[in-house]
């Protein structure tokens, strides 16, 4: 009798994964899946050109997912700030001519886009990130993603968390990325996979232990705890509708 091939998955390769990352290993039989760990933009590559079947997909990408069906009752969600996808600047908003833009996610890049045009009102000039960003000598504002963002925070006076500002605008949380399949996947997978992403949410300490640098360890399950809301419940849907109703718009 044939085995089934293993169901391939990425999974995003920053910190905010730890808690999923941690559930995947302990809870999955790791000889039915293959892991890879990638930037959210190469999640969402792969799952589109069927090179994986499951994905933690930037929600700016669903649209060009084949198939997309959201599988997972977590997500990676902010109620209100989440510290690391911000725009970062040496001049105040109302002085912003253009912005550079970290390539590693879609959706931050297009959230900045959205709150720019409806809740700033601004007409930035957008600026693809250059091989050297960021370098805060020449790229004036910025935006970036991820664990990164720590290392420049000193180097800019003016950061605006665009997560929070989102929620002051329209008062929804906001939904960074889902779990997404582009074919249907066996009930029995399903299941079992999102109680091993409950048991990773229930372990985050100990997620930190086994993925983390030590001394990381206290900032951590601060951000992981306070900051990235998992449960993809009903305000995160309907935040995230809104949100994809301002992408068509802006096509």
């Amino acid at each position: 009798m044939s085995k089934n091939p293993p169901i391939r998955i990425s999974a995003v390769s920053y910190a905010n994964t730890f808690p999923f990352l941690y559930g995947i290993d302990r809870r999955l039989d790791l000889s039915s899946i293959t892991l890879s760990k990638d930037v959210p933009a190469l999640c969402a590559d792969k799952l589109q050109n069927e090179k994986v079947d499951l994905g933690l997909i930037p929600v700016a990408k669903l649209g060009d997912i084949p198939n997309a069906n959201i599988i997972s009752d977590y997500c990676i969600g902010a109620v209100g700030e989440v510290k690391t996808v911000l725009l970062m600047s040496k001049v105040p908003l109302e002085n912003i001519e253009q912005v550079f833009l970290d390539s590693e996610s879609r959706t931050s890049i297009n959230l900045v886009k959205v709150l720019a045009k409806h809740h700033w009102k601004k007409n930035w000039q957008w600026i693809a990130a250059p091989t050297d960003f960021p370098k805060p000598e020449i790229h004036q504002s910025i935006v970036l993603i991820g664990d990164k963002t720590y290392n420049y925070r000193a180097d800019y006076p003016y950061i605006y968390d665009l997560a929070q500002v989102w929620q002051e605008f329209t008062g929804k949380p906001f939904v960074f990325a889902v779990w997404v399949a582009n074919r249907e996947l066996p009930t029995s997978f399903v299941k079992q996979f999102n109680e091993a992403l409950s048991f990773g949410l229930q372990n985050i300490s100990t997620a930190i232990d086994v993925y983390a640098e030590v001394e990381q360890k206290e900032e951590l399950e601060n951000y992981l705890n306070h900051y990235i809301s998992y449960d993809f419940d009903s305000e995160k849907r309907e935040g995230m509708e809104l949100f994809l109703d301002f992408l068509k718009e802006m096509d």
